[in-house]
């Protein structure tokens, strides 16, 4: 008796679904936002005062402006990559049956 009900639990657990927390959009959505900030960082790169001459690069909108905006906008839209979830599609049929006998 005890081995079937172990058994069935055994059974049970395999016939179950895993579900993960971060989905395969979640991983290349965090991907885009990875390059994104490398790309912002590689904007801000390049050389430096070197002695007593004075480097004009160091002042390009290129390391200033553009660069940590994409590396912000990577940043942020990380967290976003993070939390967005695909919307299952029992829920979203649900919900859109529940409108139209709503309507009528």
């Amino acid at each position: 008796m005890a081995k079937e009900v172990k058994q069935s639990q055994v059974e049970k657990k395999a016939d179950e679904k895993v579900s993960y927390p971060l989905g395969k959009v979640n991983f290349i959505l965090m991907g885009i936002c990875l390059l994104l900030i490398v790309i912002g960082f590689w904007l801000m790169t390049g050389s430096a005062n070197v002695g007593e001459t004075f480097n004009k690069e160091i002042f390009e909108s290129s390391r200033i402006t553009v660069g940590p905006i994409i590396a912000f906008f990577g940043f942020v839209l990380m967290a976003f990559a993070i939390i967005y979830r695909k919307k299952d599609k029992k829920v979203q049929e649900d919900e859109d049956s529940t409108t139209v006998d709503a309507k009528e």
